[in-house]
């Protein structure tokens, strides 16, 4: 028989355990995550010399050929972009859990233009948002009460303003234009849904969708843990990063190919400032490709470092993002063809004001 005061003391850490369940996995999840970025710094920093040592001691690849830098470029981009999109989207899907659609749609719900246009825009960051999700979004918004042109900046900043291309900007390319990214993706979100909210575009919503209102004091309240934002930010990974890690490849094997073998200045007669067509063009060509930020990355680094315009580019990477033609096809179930073809009108139009903005700036 144990002693009455054991068995006290076990009582009591069991009920404190099962009382607080949440604790000791939140305990287990931080000693977790501790050493697990502090290996993700070393690895990070050893990338170069790695990718080095791999491509011309290893494989005895001819340093200087075009072959060679190909594969230094793949060997390097390839697991960097990955670590950092693995931690963005970890850090991201953490931060997600404050900002859930629900809440955005009772955050928006009866803000006037203007103010909510820039609220919209700015929620649209860190918001969850892909091409399957914007006729939910959209039918949520709208039958929220949330105005149509709020609701269109929510709809252009969230894909185009996106965090994950945000962060590999920052990685691949500086702060300056990751900066460039973020304020000009921001301001063609607030103008354009501005716009589109004044042109009074209500008749060309699909006229079931109209008929349908929700009071947005009744939307669920959403109450987490630490323990199931952590959770969240693990799901995040596995679901993100386990669907883009192909385009993220795909991406960066085409960087590769054009950081090796098109030569010095080349993208410059084809993408450079003096073409003045280059800026309508890359929006054009980008509708139709179908990618998302963490693919399109590495294509815009090899292009910038091929002599590309910085503005030329950026626009093709907006158009791609913003613009993709899945995404319109989507919003055809929600949206009126007409609907479609001024959104998308308005959102080229401030899209290729930034790209010669740009390139008469650089």
């Amino acid at each position: 028989m144990e002693p009455l005061g054991k068995m006290t003391c076990c009582t009591k850490e069991a009920v404190a355990e099962s009382a607080h369940p949440h604790n000791g996995k939140l305990v287990r999840y931080l000693l977790l995550l501790a050493p697990a970025l502090v290996v993700w710094w070393v690895v990070y920093g050893m990338l170069p010399g790695f990718s080095r040592l791999l491509t011309y001691d290893v494989l005895g690849i001819a340093q200087g050929s075009h072959l060679g830098d190909s594969v230094e470029f793949l060997l390097y981009d390839t697991p960097k972009v990955l670590m950092l999109l693995t931690l963005v989207v970890f850090g991201v899907g953490v931060i997600r859990t404050f900002f859930t659609p629900e809440r955005t749609r009772r955050v928006l719900a009866g803000k006037r233009e203007s103010a909510g246009n820039v609220l919209a825009a700015l929620l649209g960051i860190v918001t969850p948002f892909c091409s399957c999700s914007a006729v939910p979004l959209f039918i949520g918004f709208v039958t929220a009460g949330v105005p149509m042109g709020v609701t269109f900046s929510f709809l252009i900043s969230a894909p185009m303003v996106n965090e994950i291309a945000l962060v590999l900007l920052y990685g691949l390319l500086g702060w300056k234009v990751a900066a460039l990214y973020l304020g000009t993706g921001l301001a063609i979100a607030i103008v354009a849904g501005w716009v589109l909210g004044k042109l009074n575009l209500e008749p060309y919503v699909e006229d079931w969708v109209m008929k349908i209102r929700t009071d947005p004091s009744v939307l669920p309240l959403d109450e987490q843990t630490w323990t199931d934002r952590i959770e969240a930010g693990f799901h995040a990974v596995k679901d993100i990063v386990g669907k883009v890690w192909i385009y993220v490849v795909i991406g960066i094997a085409v960087g590769a190919g054009i950081h090796g073998y098109v030569p010095e200045g080349f993208m410059a007669s084809i993408m450079g400032k003096d073409a003045w067509w280059s800026v309508p063009a890359a929006v054009l060509i980008g509708i139709p490709m179908y990618s998302n930020a963490a693919g399109i990355v590495p294509v815009v680094e090899a292009l910038l470092g091929k002599g590309a315009a910085l503005g030329t580019v950026l626009a093709f990477m907006m158009a791609v993002i913003a613009l993709s033609l899945p995404e319109m096809i989507i919003l055809r179930k929600v949206l009126k063809p007409r609907l479609i073809m001024v959104f998308a009108g308005v959102v080229g139009l401030g899209i290729a004001f930034v790209g010669y903005l740009f390139n008469y700036l650089y």
